[in-house]
């Protein structure tokens, strides 16, 4: 069993920064791959990024190449989430997911609560 806790959200303007954090409890919890979801008021959940188990992966949604980076330590059970150039549209609930780098949701086996992050303008 994996427990996924993130933290990290807030209020920004935009153009600000913000790092999610995703920290993981569970023996086995540096060896899944990790996703991040994010979900808008009235919008369906889309995948944000993805890295695999060991890092030598990363996946990006289109809408944040250049302006996001996945990254994670093993040694702390945790990933990270580093989100650059912040736009209103980028507010939203963020998700870590435990099972998939791709944003496969039907290979995500673990769910993190969320952390609301808000942009505005």
């Amino acid at each position: 069993q994996v427990q996924l806790v993130e933290s990290g959200g807030g209020l920004v303007q935009t153009g600000d920064s913000l790092r999610l954090s995703c920290a993981a409890s569970g023996r086995t919890a540096s060896t899944y791959a990790v996703s991040w979801f994010r979900q808008a008021p009235g919008k369906e959940r889309e995948f944000v990024a993805g890295i695999t188990f060991d890092g030598s992966a990363r996946n990006y949604a289109d809408s944040v190449k250049g302006r996001f980076t996945i990254s994670r330590d093993n040694a702390k059970n945790t990933v990270y989430l580093q989100m650059n150039s912040l736009k209103p549209e980028d507010t939203a609930v963020y998700s870590c997911a435990a099972g998939s780098y791709r944003g496969n949701t039907r290979a995500i086996q673990f769910w993190g609560q969320g952390t609301q992050v808000t942009v505005s303008s």
